[in-house]
């Protein structure tokens, strides 16, 4: 009997950096960041036309005590209860489908679902509470706000960091959080945590020079996560573009 040697595969370092890189395709073939980003930055941009078009000057009594009771006291409302819900549901399908038609065409699994599931349980319960304020009209001047059962003083900075907190940072920023993680991307992790600072820090419209009486003022509180969201959309896509022509 003789020996006979086998042609070694390469050293262990070698086996190491190729399934490195090898991984590294894969996670790449996986991602596609920018189109949740697209949809929900013009989601977010689409609620200024929204918030435009349902603004409303209504006359509701003054607290007891106040100056003015005589003449009744002006509120602003604006927004539609059904236009976050069904567009942030139809935003999480959408991007289900894609990563779905993505894995069929690349024949790379993709592990989006914790972030769809994710999305639309959140949509629900910010959906329940978006009703739930509905369901029980206008705040008047002096009402407490009633946010799921609980009456919060709504000049309390807690109360309104809680209804900060009730809207896109729960709906949008918790689930784009979930993708960060499935996607193991850190850049989408800080543009992740710049969104939500900018939804739960409050911006004034001062800087804007639009009046908080005026019927474009939601136009900086969603017109600059939206831009954010819409900006991370292009950045992600050229980034996935560039990778393409090195692979290939």
């Amino acid at each position: 009997m003789t020996d006979a040697s086998v042609p070694s595969q390469g050293t262990p370092h070698e086996v190491l950096a190729g399934l490195g890189d090898l991984t590294r395709r894969v996670r790449a073939a996986q991602r596609g960041t920018w189109f949740p980003l697209l949809l929900l930055g013009a989601l977010t941009l689409g609620g200024i036309l929204v918030s435009r078009f349902t603004f409303e000057v209504l006359t509701v009594p003054c607290p007891a005590g106040d100056a003015a009771t005589g003449g009744g006291c002006t509120l602003y409302r604006q927004g539609s209860p059904v236009y976050w819900p069904i567009g942030l549901a139809l935003a999480y399908a959408a991007t289900a489908f894609f990563y779905i038609r993505r894995t069929r065409n690349r024949g790379v699994g993709t592990p989006v679902r914790p972030y769809v599931l994710t999305g639309i349980a959140l949509v629900g319960l910010v959906t329940a509470t978006a009703f739930w304020s509905f369901r029980h009209g206008l705040v008047r001047p002096g009402d407490p706000v009633d946010l799921l059962g609980l009456r919060l003083d709504p000049t309390s900075g807690a109360t309104q960091f809680l209804e900060r907190l009730a809207g896109n940072a729960t709906a949008v920023g918790l689930p784009l959080l979930v993708l960060s993680w499935v996607e193991r991307s850190r850049a989408l992790l800080l543009l992740t945590v710049v969104y939500l600072a900018i939804e739960l820090v409050p911006l004034t419209t001062g800087w804007a020079g639009i009046s908080a009486t005026s019927p474009w003022s939601a136009l900086p509180r969603f017109g600059v996560p939206g831009l954010l969201l819409l900006l991370g959309a292009l950045g992600f896509r050229l980034a996935e573009l560039r990778d393409r022509r090195d692979v290939s």
